[in-house]
């Protein structure tokens, strides 16, 4: 049965590593025969979270800028797959900063399931990923359908474009993702 799979790269960067792991991730859904949507946070307007919790009864947040449709997006997928790069081993502040203003989608009647984790880093260490991956979990643990289904990190690429460049393998195991998803 085909499912609706959204995309969310966190690069601002052209060419980025992180983009290139959501383009394998989307490939590869789509050629499992799903919908596949994928939206990049660069240029998009995304302001701070005010915790004002006005979104707990409107269902979307009073701050009117990009994150209500990417907010709808994600409430009508039934998987996401975020990328992003590792900045001091952590997710991107444009994602978590997406992430914490998401969160009219905790009362809402969200169809997604399964969530992805795709990182890049310029350290190739294994632990790299993981205060990301936890960070992302403590976000989905927030919503008891939804699962971690999913991570691919890819270390040691640091200037745009390298992950192809280099053919990192984590651009298979990606693909591999999607086609899974």
């Amino acid at each position: 049965m085909a499912k609706k799979v959204l995309v969310i790269s966190s690069s601002l960067r052209a060419n980025s590593n992180s983009d290139a792991l959501a383009d394998a991730f989307a490939a590869g859904a789509a050629e499992a025969g799903h919908q596949v949507e994928k939206i990049s946070l660069r240029g998009k307007k995304i302001a701070f979270c005010q915790g004002c919790m006005a979104c707990m009864k409107l269902g979307h947040c009073v701050i009117d800028d990009d994150v209500n449709a990417i907010a709808e997006q994600m409430r009508t997928a039934d998987v996401i797959a975020f990328a992003t790069p590792i900045y001091y081993y952590e997710m991107s502040g444009q994602l978590k900063t997406l992430l914490d203003r998401a969160n009219a989608l905790y009362t809402s009647d969200y169809a997604f399931r399964d969530i992805y984790m795709l990182t890049t880093a310029a350290e190739d260490a294994p632990g790299v990923p993981d205060r990301a991956v936890s960070g992302l979990t403590g976000w989905i643990d927030c919503y008891e359908h939804a699962r971690l289904a999913g991570t691919a990190f890819a270390g040691g690429v640091d200037a745009p474009g390298a992950v192809k460049e280099q053919r990192h393998p984590a651009l298979e195991q990606t693909r591999e993702l999607g086609r899974n998803a």
